[in-house]
């Protein structure tokens, strides 16, 4: 019986969201407080952190082989104005535990976003997704419109398969010397073996051209070392190329067209020091009809830390933008 009941209360935990503690800004006053939980997710559970008050916006890390940590604190200063709900996808970050890689699907990932929509209780949702979160957010757009009440496309991966290849081919180009010390280190024993040192000295090199300030740069790569671990290396890994082979190997892959048919406010975000192809966000905001395209001065593909004030701006104005098309 007793056993009975630890396990009933431990389910509970698992499943009913919990405040750890509060946010500190910069200047060392407290801010709303941080509410973590588990959401039950077929054969998985979701990791999640809840932020702030107001329209919720449901935010996708990128990777697809990170967690929300890389995000974190910058993307909060959203939580003034707005309730952000973050996850780490299946299979990464807190959300690796029992989650085997061939586990993992675009189709399961999609299905995740809607499992978090309906645990937290959202009839319609904004979706924020950066990088290859933005990939996820087009996908369960174009498969639930109606779920979806605003869209934002943050330094977007590219939305077809030749948007990659020209990503490809402008690094070819353009960083042929990145490229070949990234080659070196991914073909070293420990970067195979997950080693944290060696991934840390490789995604240095790959997002070093990703800023336009090299503190910020240094900064992330310092977030993202802290969180390496061998064993979650490995599993993201995994994860990571069974979906790209469902989205970027395909020959076939291309939400472009269908991207016309949607009818929902959309921001997409870029900066002027991006280290994907400028096209990639160019061609996202051309084929949705309803999207603005904003490009950052003194922004690389991480806007929200190097731009954080003009990001906050372009998503309050999205809001008041379309509550003015409503009233007019």
């Amino acid at each position: 019986m007793r056993k009975k009941l630890l396990f009933a209360i431990l389910l509970i935990l698992i499943a009913i969201c919990i405040a750890p503690g509060t946010l500190v800004s910069q200047s060392g006053e407290e801010g709303p407080p941080v509410h973590e939980c588990r959401v039950p997710a077929d054969g998985a559970y979701l990791f999640a952190r809840e932020v702030g008050k107001g329209l919720p916006i449901i935010i996708l890390h990128g990777g697809p082989d990170f967690d929300q940590s890389y995000m974190l604190p910058e993307m909060d200063r959203l939580a003034d104005r707005y309730r952000l709900i973050y996850y780490d996808q299946r299979g990464r970050g807190k959300s690796a535990a029992g989650v085997k890689p061939e586990d993992v699907t675009l189709a399961s990932d999609v299905a995740d976003i809607e499992r978090v929509r309906q645990y937290f209780h959202l009839d319609k949702v904004t979706l924020l997704g950066h990088s290859w979160g933005t990939v996820l957010a087009l996908e369960y757009v174009l498969k639930y419109p109606e779920r979806v009440s605003h869209l934002i496309v943050m330094n977007p991966g590219p939305a077809s398969r030749q948007g990659y290849v020209q990503l490809r081919k402008e690094w070819l180009e353009n960083r042929a010397d990145f490229v070949a010390q990234k080659k070196a280190i991914a073909e070293t024993p420990a970067y195979k073996e997950g080693d944290p040192e060696a991934v840390t000295a490789y995604y240095r090199i790959h997002f070093k051209p990703a800023f336009a300030r090299k503190e910020n740069h240094e900064k992330l790569i310092a977030r993202m070392h802290a969180d390496f671990t061998k064993d979650g290396v490995l599993k993201a890994r995994a994860i990571e190329d069974r979906l790209m082979q469902e989205t970027w190997a395909k020959a076939d892959f291309d939400l472009l067209p269908q991207l016309k048919t949607l009818k929902i406010p959309t921001l997409v975000i870029s900066g002027d020091h991006e280290f994907i192809p400028a096209s990639s966000a160019e061609h996202i905001a051309q084929a949705i009809p309803k999207a603005r395209l904003v490009t950052l001065k003194d922004c690389g593909h991480f806007t929200y830390m190097e731009c954080p004030v003009p990001v906050h701006n372009e998503i309050d104005a999205l809001f008041s933008n379309s509550l003015a098309g409503r009233t007019q």
